[in-house]
């Protein structure tokens, strides 16, 4: 009976260790919305793809749940302008037809100029 019972919990915990958080696509009109996951549960990465391309807005987040990425991508192409936060900093990145035009980065111990 020890040896059964013992079997049993190391069934079920082998079972609740073994669950992947596998992405989840859910249908929007002539979209489909992709949403991704951390080992933990929360929400990695989310966008949608048409035609099995990426489209449409992406969004990365870190695992307590704050905004890393925002980029845009059109017939999977990147396009458009790109945020990325990082601690000290944000890049935008502005994007045609899968090239980049522009780049700006401001870091959080950089001036602002008012005119009062």
């Amino acid at each position: 009976m020890k040896t059964l019972l013992t079997i049993a919990i190391f069934c079920i915990a082998a079972i609740g260790y073994s669950q992947d958080n596998k992405p989840t696509y859910e249908a929007e009109g002539d979209l489909v919305k992709a949403t991704y996951y951390y080992e933990d549960g929360t929400i990695s990465t989310e966008g949608y793809f048409k035609d099995k391309k990426l489209t449409g807005k992406w969004t990365r987040f870190d695992k307590k749940g704050n905004k890393t990425q925002l980029a845009f991508y059109k017939e999977g192409k990147k396009t458009g302008k790109w945020f990325i936060w990082s601690d000290d900093s944000l890049k935008e990145i502005t994007y045609n037809n899968n090239s980049i035009e522009n780049v700006n980065l401001w870091k959080s111990d950089t001036k602002l100029a008012s005119n009062k």
